[in-house]
């Protein structure tokens, strides 16, 4: 699988787990969930070049995907990321509460989505 394609399972994966939780089906949520996961972890294995990869989604239309994408990427990518994380946080929605619980585990040291 390419990197392009690990990046569009991350991105299509985070928006169906939107829809489904929107939907209330967590189970169904779960399960994208998992699959958004295995890209990531597949991205994070390629090092930086994977994160870059990953970096396009910091401007990607569904705030969700821009939201969750700038969580793994704020040691990485950390003015980008915050960039998004907080213009998120004021918009509300599912996508304001990920990215207010990611902030304020940044700004207490905390933040451990993508360890070096």
């Amino acid at each position: 699988m390419t990197l392009e394609d690990l990046v569009e399972q991350f991105a299509r994966n985070v928006e169906a787990q939107s829809d489904a939780i929107h939907r209330g089906d967590a189970r169904t949520g779960n399960k994208h969930a998992k699959k958004y996961t295995a890209a990531l972890q597949e991205l994070r294995a390629q090092g930086d070049v994977g994160r870059d990869a990953l970096a396009v989604l910091l401007k990607h239309p569904h705030p969700d995907v821009r939201t969750m994408a700038a969580a793994f990427l704020l040691r990485y990518r950390t003015a980008e990321a915050k960039a998004v994380l907080e213009a998120a946080a004021k918009q509300g929605g599912i996508a304001a509460i990920g990215a207010i619980m990611t902030l304020r585990r940044w700004n207490e040291g905390t933040w451990a989505l993508d360890p070096e």
